[in-house]
């Protein structure tokens, strides 16, 4: 896979952006980043009607510079942008004026290791009700934690903005630790459930365990409870949540254009993966995967008949995917329908070839700095979010 970099100095120039409160914030330049050209992976097969179409490239405008920014979502008809800031402040941010305020009645969180705040996404009847959907950890007895996933209004008028009627409607199983609660979320295209990365909680095992929902993508009615229909309905409890199982830390989500759901996933020491999601598989950890354990310990590689579901794409060494977006829009109409994900350990944006149920590597544009999120805004741009104290909000734009 060819690399394609940005330059770094020109990228990270200092436009002196404060960091995001309150206040408003005047939009800053536009940094040029060079020319992407797609490319194929070593094992793809190139001919002139397969062969992907020629990128132009994309420009990178600095919009803001948050505190440990996690999740960001535009608002079905309108022109704002909610962010979730780990240690638990939640922004709505207008993107035309760039005034960005705090939410007032955010949940309390559990800010410690990977844990915090976390996603949030418009619910299907935004427009209508102004639901959305978040996901955070709590506190449970004797040290423990886990994620929750909650429900509230958003009332927003002028320069105030506050959440109305929060409430729990679902619950990781809680254990002690503070890593991998992915908690991500997405809506069927048909909009009637909602999807939930649970990961294990570097507990390995509960992976495997369908009493438990550690280690798990579920499908949920919108109020939280298992949805009919899913494949392990008859056992009961938690089980009826699962939709698939043997999952790692799964920290993207999302349903391409004919309704098949993918999800990235991050793997131990080696064996990051994209992962074609099907009704009751098994997709091998801690069992199978294409990394090894911290340390060196070995863990089998996926191969054929094992009875798991391999990877359609994997990283060895680690990318660490943080996030995952499919793109749908006219602005880089070349990219329609591919995957992108945003690379933590990497410092990348990569952007990854779907082809029905197959996917290989394309692009990787070095960042030269952690992205946490990857979302397409409704005018087609690419907006991404850099982890850290620092994380800067950032737009990709078309070159001319």
């Amino acid at each position: 896979m060819r690399r394609t970099h940005l330059a770094p100095a020109a990228l990270l120039m200092s436009l002196g952006l404060a960091a995001c409160s309150t206040t408003t914030q005047p939009d800053p330049g536009v940094q040029q980043a060079p020319t992407a050209t797609a490319s194929a992976s070593p094992s793809a097969t190139a001919s002139p009607e397969t062969a992907a179409p020629e990128v132009t490239g994309f420009d990178v405008r600095e919009v803001a510079t948050l505190s440990n920014p996690w999740a960001m979502a535009f608002l079905p008809g309108t022109d704002q942008l909610l962010i979730t800031q780990k240690s638990g402040e939640l922004l709505l941010r207008d993107r035309t004026s760039g005034a960005t305020i705090t939410v007032e009645g955010a949940p309390s969180v559990v800010d410690a290791g990977q844990g915090g705040f976390g996603d949030v996404v418009p619910g299907p009847t935004f427009q209508t009700d102004h639901m959305i959907y978040l996901s955070w950890v709590e506190a449970g007895s004797g040290g423990t934690s886990g994620a929750v996933i909650g429900t509230a209004r958003l009332d927003s008028a002028g320069t105030t903005a506050r959440l109305t009627d929060l409430t729990v409607i679902w619950r990781q199983d809680k254990t002690t630790g503070s890593g991998h609660f992915s908690h991500r979320m997405v809506f069927s295209p048909d909009g009637q459930h909602l999807f939930v990365t649970s990961g294990d909680r570097q507990k390995m095992e509960p992976a495997q365990d369908l009493s438990t929902n550690l280690g798990k993508i579920l499908r949920l009615n919108f109020d939280g409870s298992p949805a009919a229909g899913n494949p392990f309905a008859d056992r009961g409890g938690v089980s009826a949540e699962i939709w698939s199982y043997g999952h790692r830390n799964p920290l993207g989500i999302a349903f391409d254009a004919d309704g098949r759901l993918w999800a990235s996933e991050m793997g131990p020491q080696g064996g990051d993966e994209i992962n074609l999601i099907v009704e009751g598989r098994n997709y091998g950890w801690p069992r199978a995967s294409n990394g090894s354990h911290y340390g060196g310990g070995e863990i089998p590689d996926h191969a054929p008949g094992d009875g798991f579901e391999a990877p359609k794409v994997s990283w060895n060494p680690s990318i660490s995917p943080g996030s995952l977006m499919i793109y749908s829009g006219d602005r880089f109409a070349a990219w329609r329908g591919d995957a992108f994900v945003g690379a933590l350990s990497g410092q990348a944006l990569i952007r990854v070839d779907l082809d029905g149920e197959n996917a290989t590597k394309a692009d990787e544009w070095d960042m030269g700095q952690r992205i946490r999120a990857v979302v397409q805004a409704p005018d087609g741009g690419i907006w991404l979010l850099e982890d850290g104290g620092n994380g800067r909000l950032l737009e990709l734009m078309p070159r001319s």
